[in-house]
Formats: structure tokens, sequence, C-alpha cells
């Protein structure tokens, strides 16, 4: 996990396209430059954070469901809890699962958990834009090939994944 570069998933744990869902680990530095002012003497991930990190899984998951045919932004929070502090070193448990995707729009529930106790959830619509609309596809299969998506998908379908 890199907060300053909002690169929030480490690794794609688990796929299943069938069940619509993703499984993503990451675990927080140890030292950011985030955690200077959030706060001095009490390092805490920022809860916006902790909601980009589920929006991150989010996208990966709209985006192996769709065979990476449209890039996914994130446009809306709702009924999202944190429900503890998230210090250094913790390790995430990041998971998403797809309640509806088309016209347009996903829309995803997402937690996280950390040694097995909630840290938080919420339901996440996404905007998803033909990739022809936006010149984000070869960076974006890049950090998915980066964070073991590619193997994921490849693994679940017992086949080859781009």
């Amino acid at each position: 996990m890199l907060l300053e570069y909002f690169q929030m998933i480490d690794h794609v744990e688990a796929v299943d396209l069938q069940k619509r869902v993703l499984r993503a680990r990451s675990v927080v530095p140890e030292k950011s430059p985030v955690f200077e002012g959030h706060f001095p003497g009490m390092p805490l991930v920022p809860g916006v954070l902790l909601i980009e990190t589920m929006a991150q899984a989010s996208g990966f998951l709209v985006l192996a469901a769709s065979g990476f045919a449209a890039m996914p932004f994130l446009m809306s929070v709702d009924g999202a809890k944190m429900r503890t502090f998230v210090e250094p070193n913790a390790v995430l448990d990041v998971e998403a699962e797809l309640e509806h995707d088309g016209s347009g729009f996903a829309v995803t529930k997402a937690r996280i958990t950390s040694g097995g106790k909630k840290v938080c959830d919420a339901q996440l619509k996404l905007r998803t834009m033909p990739f022809d609309q936006v010149p984000l596809a070869d960076i974006v299969k890049n950090r998915a090939r980066e964070v073991g998506l590619m193997h994921a998908i490849e693994a679940a379908s017992g086949g080859a994944a781009g």
C-alpha cells in the first residue's frame, strides 16, 4: 500500500466471476507522509483512504467482470461505516461483491477486515466508461498485472488472462 500514490491494493488474492466477488489484501506501511498530519503522535489511516481502498477493490472486480471493457470511476458512497481505527502495519483484507452492472454503472458492496475484525463497509456506485473514451487502458492493465488480478482471473477460469 502506497498511501501517497493512492495505490491501495497490494495483491488480489482471488476473484470469483460466478459469485461476482473479489478478495484482496493490503498492508498499511509503517511510515508515510500521510501520518505526519493524521495524526502527529497517533498515526491513523484516514477514513477516505479506506473508502478508496474499497473503491479500488470494487474497480478491479468491475474490470474483471467486464473483461476490461470499461474503466470504473467512483461516483457515490452510501452507508459507509468506519468501525475501528487502522494503524501502521495493519494487514487489511478487502472484499468487494458486484451487486449490479449495466447501463454504464456498477454497484458493489465492499468491506475491509483486519485480524478478523470489521474495519469498514459501504455500498459503492461506479460509473463505467468504455476505454475508447478514456485513455487509461494500458495504465490500468499494467496496474492489474502488478497486483495479481490477471493471475487471479486466470486461476478462477482455468485459462489464460491478458
